[in-house]
């Protein structure tokens, strides 16, 4: 028997506004997601979907995920100090729109976050982001299905290198 596992999807479900891509594009690649959320999951007939629901609190959901993702495991959320937990951990990381959290990115990213908490705070950034889009819908579905192609190449390349 193998020690390798395929990769797994877990998802910052609570705001993610693309369930249903994550759930096509894991359907077709045959891998496993579990949605965790403080709140208001739909249920899921599908046996390869798992949802987790974790006590209210700022950060149950997050510290679940960090707790259970594994290397090459992929992560969707919008959250960026989440993301910079579970890229320490070995986990690609995608936002909503697609766009990847990656070792490289994620230090502008935190220092972008913590700029524009303090410009909400002194008054001059109100707050919202922008709508989400279309666009942001597809290209989102582009980089999550590149992303679990490269994570599965990722861990069955691992486990043939284990194996020889």
């Amino acid at each position: 028997m193998s020690d390798s596992k395929a990769p797994q999807i877990l998802v910052d479900a609570d705001a993610c506004p693309v369930k249903a891509e994550i759930a096509r594009v894991a359907e077709r690649h045959q891998l496993s997601v579990v949605y965790v959320a403080n709140f208001g999951l739909r249920p899921s007939r599908d046996p390869m979907v798992t949802n987790v629901m974790v006590p209210q609190g700022a950060d149950a959901a997050d510290d679940w995920i960090v707790d259970h993702v594994r290397d090459n495991d992929v992560v969707v959320t919008a959250d960026i100090p989440l993301a910079s937990r579970v890229l320490e951990k070995g986990a690609h990381v995608l936002g909503p729109t697609g766009e990847p959290f990656t070792d490289h990115s994620i230090g502008v990213a935190l220092a972008m976050r913590e700029l524009k908490q303090h410009l909400r705070e002194v008054g001059e950034h109100n707050g919202h982001n922008p709508a989400f889009t279309q666009k942001d819908r597809a290209n989102f579905l582009q980089k999550f299905d590149e992303t679990v192609f490269r994570a599965k190449r990722l861990v069955n390349r691992a486990s043939a290198s284990r194996s020889r």
